[in-house]
């Protein structure tokens, strides 16, 4: 029995008889996808960017909306260092050095956010317990032009970070930062587009840009638009044939010369009022362009360019829904695709900086259950943030009146929820401080009840404390005249 001989086979929809499929002889059959690398194109990237608004905006919409709103501190910590962490959050700009980190990983494929310690070696690995107090100085923003990881030196420790350069050198010095080496734990890396292994090594193990993947939607779009605004200039033609025209101008002279006067002439009272005149054997005619079609064919290509980057039209182009769409179901989605984004790629780096400015701020660490949330993108209207804060006020009184929930914890949550209900916010620590006293305070059961026939006080008296809710238990005593 002799070897089998190998046969090419096609797993794809043919009809050899109307020559339709991927394997028949036609222009279909012909299509590929090859790889152009622009991420790697720097300056063409970088021109993109500075002279394209849609590519302004596909690489900063996303990076803006995922930091704009910033967080909120859901655990049970110290109102004060609570306010303390926030504002330092703000004075040290981290908000903005976390934007600018997305911004340029998602522009060129990767970057980093450098965490500075004083008095800590760049090369040496961040460890959290020798964070000295004051010692925090904020992040400074590093592309991945700027950095060059050592692909010989990987993490061998087990866990997330698995194979990754354990160090990576600065190799430019425009901020004015020496030619350090860093060690891994000291920055924050954010790729833009995630590549599988083959791919990342391409790219010197970063991601890939945005713009690679819009890039040939954008230049349609833009081939388009320009050439509509070029045809507006031949939008209206007019044309004139004259006998022998073509004689006059071989032969020059008078003739000639009559001619050109008389298009001047032409030319120059051809008005809404005036009168073009020409040769019993001359024409005239006008020619307009119709630009039906057009509209549509730009709108095609937005929605492609906004469906290539996850934006939808109203955010990308603000540009208002068509028929009877408000854009608030598109806007709801991609405020999901941001939160989703945010949890996955911002909440660890998130948690280390809170993490490291608690420490230089309090000298301690973060406590074990510290929790945080990302405030909501989608703005209320009035009316459903005033039925929220009606909702969220009831809840809380009717937890501190029948399930016993102390006064100080419904104060607290109540501030917490300021952002989105609108009211809390002039909860001071000092009215949360009283509450809680206020709360603890235990009830005297060693006081002798009021003698028999003494003056009767004004208010209503209960089984507690006037400031305080009445128990659910027995009377210990009464007070009145028999």
């Amino acid at each position: 029995m002799g070897r089998k001989q190998k046969v090419a086979t096609a797993d794809s929809y043919d009809n050899f008889v109307a020559r339709v499929g991927m394997q028949q002889p036609n222009q279909h059959a012909a299509s590929t996808y090859r790889a152009n690398y622009t991420s790697r194109n720097r300056l063409l990237i970088e021109w993109a960017y500075r002279s394209s608004w849609i590519i302004g905006v596909a690489v900063d919409a996303i990076a803006d909306d995922m930091t704009k709103k910033g967080v909120r501190i859901t655990s049970e910590i110290d109102p004060k260092r609570r306010g303390i962490l926030e504002s330092k959050f703000e004075e040290l700009q981290l908000w903005d050095a976390l934007n600018e980190t997305l911004k340029w990983s998602r522009l060129y494929g990767g970057a980093g956010a450098l965490i500075l310690i004083e008095g800590q070696a760049p090369l040496t690995p961040l460890i959290l317990d020798k964070v000295g107090k004051g010692s925090f100085k904020g992040l400074t923003v590093l592309d991945r032009w700027m950095l060059n990881p050592q692909l010989t030196r990987r993490i061998k420790t087990l866990g997330p970070n698995l194979g990754k350069p354990e160090f990576y050198d600065i190799v430019t010095t425009a901020q004015g930062l020496p030619a350090w080496t860093l060690h891994h734990s000291r920055l924050i890396r954010m790729d833009g587009v995630k590549l599988p292994y083959q791919q990342k090594i391409t790219e010197n193990e970063w991601g890939m840009s945005v713009v690679e993947r819009i890039f040939d939607r954008l230049t349609s779009y833009d081939s388009t638009n320009v050439g509509a605004a070029q045809l507006a200039y031949k939008a209206h033609l007019r044309t004139a044939k004259i006998k022998d025209l073509r004689k006059i101008i071989g032969l020059g002279g008078v003739a000639y010369e009559a001619l050109i006067k008389q298009m001047e002439l032409v030319r120059q009272y051809q008005t809404n009022e005036g009168m073009s005149l020409f040769d019993a054997e001359d024409s005239f005619e006008t020619h307009t362009y119709s630009f039906a079609g057009l509209s549509d064919l730009l709108s095609e290509f937005k929605e492609d360019i906004a469906g290539a980057v996850g934006i939808p039209l109203v955010r990308m182009f603000r540009q208002s829904p068509k028929g009877f769409s408000t854009g608030d179901a598109d806007l709801a989605n991609y405020y999901g695709d941001v939160g989703t984004q945010q949890e996955r790629d911002l909440r660890p780096h998130i948690r280390l900086l809170f993490d490291v400015l608690h420490r230089s701020e309090f000298g301690q660490p973060l406590p074990d259950d510290f929790t945080f949330e990302f405030n909501p993108l989608w703005q209320m209207s009035d009316v459903d943030r005033s039925t929220v804060a009606t909702n969220t006020a009831t809840a809380l009184a009717t937890a501190v009146r029948d399930l016993g929930m102390p006064q100080h914890a419904a104060l607290t949550d109540l501030r917490e929820m300021a952002d989105v209900t609108g009211i809390g916010s002039s909860i001071s620590d000092e009215d949360i401080n009283n509450a809680k006293s206020q709360w603890e305070e235990a009830e005297s059961e060693t006081e002798p009840p009021p003698q028999i026939g003494a003056t009767v006080q004004k208010e209503p008296t209960g089984d507690s404390q006037p400031d305080r809710r009445n128990s659910g238990g027995f009377l210990r005593w009464f007070t009145g005249k028999r």
